[in-house]
This record gives C-alpha cells, structure tokens and sequence, in this order.
C-alpha cells in the first residue's frame, strides 16, 4: 500500500510537471508566434513604404526592436518575409488532394479547391491594391523573382509527392510529376492573368470570374493530359 501511495504521488508530480511544461510551451509557442508575427508585419510596412531592395535586416530588426539573429531564427532569408504565408497556401492545396471524396480525381480536387476558396471569398484570392502592390514588388525585385520560382518548383516537386501518395503510387511517378506541373502552371497563370485583369479593370468580381475560367480550362487540360492514369 505504502508503495502503491508513493507511486501515485510520483504520477501526480509528474502529471502536474508535464501539464505546467505543456502551458509553459504553450506561452512560449504563444511569444515566439507573436515575435515572428511582428517582424513580418514590420517587414511589411517597410517594403511598401522603401520597396524590397532597399530594406535591410538590419532595419527590420531595429524597426521591429529585436536582435538581428532573431530575425534570421524566423526567417533565414529576408524574401522569406515577403512570401510569409507561402507555407499555408501548400497546406490548403495539400489537404484538398488528401481529403477529397471517393468520386473525385486529384485534379479534380484542385479545381474544386479554386471554386471553394472563391466563393468564400478567401483572403489568399481576394483581388485588391493590396495584392496589386505584392505582385508589382515581387516583379521588381529580381532577388525576390528568383525566391517565387524557387518556391515554384519546391511545390510542385512536393504537391506530385501528396498525389502519388494518395493514389497509391510511388513517390518517382512521371505521371504524378507531370499532374503536379500542370496544376501549379494552371494556378500561376490564372493568378497572372487575374491580377492583370484587376489592374486594368479594378474589378475584383470580373478578375474572379477570369481566374476561375483559366483554372477550368487548364485542369480540364490536365485530366486530358493524364487520362487513364490514377490522377485524373
């Protein structure tokens, strides 16, 4: 009995440890979160305000009142300020591949993904200055053209990864690679030609419908591609 005591003493020590380290994590997840947020925004307003080429880490990190290692632990390259949620738009097209229906093909599922992200008006299409300004900075800078296409072929090489995956294909399928080619050349055209529709137009609901007609026309040219293949 004695020793049964002393064991459950020794759990409980232990349990509440673990639970006070969990909420200690949680704050320094919470800081580090915030950190990180901060210096992007602040990285932000001084690329609007100077253009890429002209701000420094070292600005960013005075700006932002932290250290200029600080920075880099978030950020190793200063493009990766600008292109801050690249992270979260692979995720998206990620988990539409992977958690798409039984009756839908994975090309079908990215063509979907553009009609849902559409129609809820999410910020990741939305057609604004805003966005006009990102595209325009990004063009300008050769540094940062150069960090797009990089991050380009990152994605494609990962999205025919998710696509075989789920197909139940290996990883090495030419067929997957080509489906993951053509679906991001789909996207960055229908973005392309989007935007330069908004800044003719500034009309975001036209732009929409234009970026929506593109991504029809090139998945339907992709599932033609791939027929009688596990992507299509």
């Amino acid at each position: 009995m004695i020793i049964e005591l002393y064991l459950v003493s020794i759990y409980t020590e232990y349990t509440l440890k673990a639970r006070l380290m969990e909420h200690k994590d949680d704050r320094r997840t919470r800081k580090r979160l915030a950190t990180r947020q901060g210096i992007s925004d602040t990285a932000t307003r001084l690329f609007l305000e100077r253009g890429f080429d002209a701000v420094t880490i070292d600005d960013i990190a005075a700006a932002a009142d932290v250290g200029r290692m600080t920075v880099f632990n978030h950020f190793p390259r200063k493009e990766d300020m600008f292109f801050d949620r690249e992270e979260e738009i692979q995720t998206l097209a990620f988990e539409a591949v992977r958690n798409r229906g039984a009756d839908v093909s994975p090309i079908e599922a990215t063509r979907k993904l553009a009609h849902d992200l559409v129609s809820q008006n999410h910020e990741f299409v939305m057609l604004s200055e805003d966005t006009s300004w990102f595209i325009a900075t990004a063009m300008a800078s050769e540094a940062l053209k150069a960090r797009a296409r990089e991050m380009r072929d990152d994605f494609t090489r990962a999205l025919a990864r998710v696509l075989a995956d789920t197909s139940d294909q290996p990883p090495d399928d030419p067929n997957a690679h080509l489906a993951a080619g053509l679906i991001v050349s789909t996207w960055a055209v229908a973005f392309g030609e989007a935007h330069k529709l908004f800044d003719r137009t500034r009309n975001a609901g036209e732009a929409k419908r234009c970026f929506l007609a593109i991504i029809d026309r090139g998945t339907a040219g992709a599932a033609a591609a791939l027929a009688r293949t596990a992507y299509a």
